[in-house]
């Protein structure tokens, strides 16, 4: 197999990377597939392995014996697992799992923590993607206590669009009700009441997004500051990632 070029790269983090620390990281990088509800973080194990994300995205849920509620997304903007191994634990309380298929660079995290160690600009980097991700989850937050179920769900439905190529949301409004933490007839309601406004159109095992414009208006200040951060931290914008 030929070595992995940069310019070959599609998530953002290791694309945005100096040519020196990515070729720091190159030999340590390993392609991997992504299988749907592949788990690659059990709560509360211990994190051997880090992964970047090129295609498809992963959910962080909060599990409780009442059930689970997704609480982040990382998809190609991203890294998952990196958080707990670079501030000094070895673990996380929360699941992450495959919600969408795809591939992966890995990394074990012995390797990245030593280069984190070695190469300031990439500490640098990662730990304001790590402060991006607190404030999704913060938003996160905020969405389930003041917005309805339609609110909620046009803000998850435009998460997924941003990580996706194209239009089409694989999921299932059991699957949508399981990470909203809301009951399916609740879920096909608000689905009823998109697709009614012409911003989705409903399909057997997925989600098409026909008027982004229209889900941002429904989504209102539940959408856009985790994305706005994102932006000012990794890229140095003032605007969110297209």
């Amino acid at each position: 197999m030929a070595p992995l070029q940069q310019p070959d790269v599609r998530n953002k983090l290791l694309a945005g990377l100096s040519p020196k620390d990515f070729a720091c990281l190159r030999p340590a990088l390993r392609i991997e597939g992504m299988q749907l509800r592949q788990v690659l973080i059990p709560a509360h194990s211990s994190i051997e392995v880090v992964y970047f994300p090129e295609e498809g995205f992963v959910s962080i849920t909060a599990d409780g014996a009442s059930g689970r509620v997704e609480i982040g997304l990382v998809g190609r903007e991203g890294v998952v697992g990196a958080g707990p191994i670079l501030l000094g634990d070895d673990r996380s309380p929360h699941t992450h799992f495959v919600q969408t298929a795809g591939h992966m660079l890995s990394i074990d995290a012995k390797v990245l923590r030593a280069a984190v160690e070695r190469l300031p600009s990439l500490r640098r980097l990662i730990h304001r993607y790590i402060q991006a991700q607190h404030v999704q989850t913060a938003q996160t937050a905020f969405a389930n206590a003041r917005g309805t179920t339609p609110t909620r769900l046009a803000r998850w439905l435009l998460m997924c669009h941003d990580r996706i190529d194209g239009d089409m949301v694989t999921v299932t409004q059991d699957f949508m009700s399981f990470m909203l933490g809301v009951e399916r007839p609740g879920v096909t309601a608000a689905l009823r009441t998109l697709e009614k406004g012409g911003f989705v159109r409903k399909r057997r095992g997925s989600v098409e997004v026909l008027d982004r414009e229209g889900l941002l208006d429904c989504a209102g200040d539940s959408y856009g500051g985790a994305e706005v951060e994102y932006a000012r931290l990794i890229e140095g914008r003032s605007e969110p990632i297209d």
